[in-house]
């Protein structure tokens, strides 16, 4: 099941090890700042093809991103 308090933490989590900031962040996926501090904070999610632009980045799964497995790799 999806957790939107998981995404968030785990997106929040990925930026700061990669030690980017979240325009940074969203430039590269391309959205705003905003919108990475909404996602960071837990008041948004985003599309699937943000997601998946996401799990790229930041080379895990999207499954993990979801908070539908705790290993970053599973179905990568």
């Amino acid at each position: 099941m999806f957790s939107k308090e998981i995404f968030a933490e785990r997106i929040k989590t990925l930026r700061i090890e990669r030690n980017i900031k979240q325009s940074e962040l969203g430039e590269i996926v391309g959205l705003t700042y905003t919108a990475i501090s909404d996602i960071e904070r837990g008041r948004r999610t985003t599309t699937m093809e943000k997601l998946d632009a996401l799990a790229d980045y930041f080379e895990v799964s999207v499954d993990y991103l979801m908070g539908r497995t705790d290993n970053p790799k599973v179905n990568r």
